[in-house]
């Protein structure tokens, strides 16, 4: 029996009305990404950069979310060939790729995630989740309808390059990572330094003049309301992890005398 595969993030966002919102699922836990996939929000991003997930915690993760109405986006660690084509044989449809900071470094992803003529994804969907194992009736020749890809603008010289990036044919979308970006402009750990901030802002207007959503990451509400008010498409606005701490911290708090602690100064 044919099968048919979800929407792309890159249909979602098309075809919304305001900007999309979601998570981050850094635990590593299925358990944990099926409460964040039911929780009403749009779009969860499955971490393997800074998160303890390899091939198999991810495919778990993606069949713990796909019972829900919401989009799964998987970071992979690297734009590397063989990482991408791997993530992609586990089903994952939506693809952003960190540490992009140059159009040729956007081609070369944009390659790695497509077949043969216009790529060099190595074929194997008879024998992977991508395809079900055969059974969505011409996964090979449409592969690129199936699959969205999305870079992460997260340098200085990235910013200075947004709008060539944004341009590269097959890349669907650009996100914006402040933390990274606050590092290469000499201010580690100061996302919203002014000068932080204005580059996040022109880096919006560079992907936006391309023709392409632009998202951001960013945890402080009033931050992320300011960003909405400046147009994003889609923002990641908390983290399970994130979550966790503060909300067990804050038990902590409350029934351990003496054992207050004082305010997170970061997320």
């Amino acid at each position: 029996m044919p099968l048919r595969l979800t929407p792309t993030f890159r249909a979602a966002l098309a075809s919304a009305s305001r900007p999309l919102a979601g998570m981050w699922v850094c635990s590593g836990s299925p358990l944990v990404a099926e409460i964040c996939a039911g929780a009403g929000l749009d779009w969860v991003l499955i971490d393997m950069e800074h998160a303890p997930n390899g091939l198999e915690s991810v495919v778990s993760q993606l069949h713990a979310v796909s019972a829900y109405p919401v989009t799964a986006v998987v970071r992979v660690p690297i734009g590397d060939v063989v990482t991408i084509k791997q993530v992609l044989d586990l089903g994952a449809q939506n693809l952003l790729v960190p540490m992009v900071s140059s159009a040729e470094e956007a081609r070369a992803v944009v390659r790695a995630v497509r077949y043969p003529p216009r790529g060099m994804r190595g074929v194997g969907s008879a024998l992977a989740r991508s395809g079900r194992w055969n059974r969505v009736d011409g996964y090979l020749q449409d592969a690129d309808a199936h699959v969205s890809l999305f870079v992460q603008v997260e340098t200085a010289a990235g910013v200075e390059a947004a709008a060539e990036i944004a341009a590269v044919d097959g890349v669907d979308g650009v996100f914006v990572g402040p933390s990274d970006l606050a590092a290469s402009m000499g201010v580690l750990g100061e996302q919203t330094h002014p000068d932080v901030m204005a580059a996040v802002r022109r880096t919006f207007d560079a992907v936006k003049g391309a023709g392409k959503p632009v998202g951001v990451n960013a945890f402080d509400p009033a931050v992320a309301d300011g960003y909405v008010r400046d147009g994003v498409d889609f923002i990641l606005v908390g983290a399970d992890v994130a979550l966790l701490a503060r909300g067990s911290e804050a038990l902590a708090a409350r029934f351990i005398p003496g054992g207050a602690d004082a305010a997170r100064a970061s997320y």
